[in-house]
């Protein structure tokens, strides 16, 4: 098979790469590209650990090919930071101890930021639907659903 060739833009940089027709978006980026923050969990689309944005809205990486991303603009957890600046909810996320092993962690931080982005002011039911396609195995979500909140409530206060 010849390759294919994909201008992008992603986390707001212009981006080119080649990649194999059947070859996934989740593989160019971390293979191809070396943004390695996203994770594949279980190659299906059923636990979100591999979640990124694309034109805004999340997307299992693992279920869309890497030729689909021509012209869009995928955000994955390597821009959620600016520079050492992590995102409110980053800082959130180790200020009330929401991740443990880390695998679900940048998927479910790529889709809280979403949500916020679309909702600034969910309930905790909007929080918990929101986020219901990331699987955690290791905290039992309240703390991840409390962070959230606490920061969706800190971004209002401060706007």
């Amino acid at each position: 098979m010849s390759q294919i060739h994909v201008t992008t833009s992603i986390n707001g940089d212009q981006t080119e790469f080649l990649c194999e027709p059947d070859e996934t978006l989740l593989d160019v980026l971390r293979d191809r590209l070396g943004l390695t923050g996203s994770k594949e969990g279980c190659g299906t689309g059923d636990c979100g650990a591999c979640s990124v944005t694309v034109d805004g809205r999340v997307v299992c990486s693992c279920l869309m090919l890497g030729a689909e991303a021509e012209g869009h603009d995928i955000g994955t957890i390597e821009g959620m930071a600016e520079g050492d600046k992590l995102h409110p909810l980053q800082e959130k996320f180790l200020q009330e101890a929401a991740l443990q092993c880390g695998i679900c962690t940048p998927g479910i931080l790529v889709a809280a930021k979403a949500l916020l982005e679309h909702n600034p002011a969910p309930t905790e039911e909007e929080t918990r639907y929101w986020l219901a396609g990331n699987l955690c195995r290791c905290t039992g979500y309240d703390k991840i659903i409390r962070a959230v909140m606490d920061t969706a409530e800190d971004m209002r206060r401060a706007s």
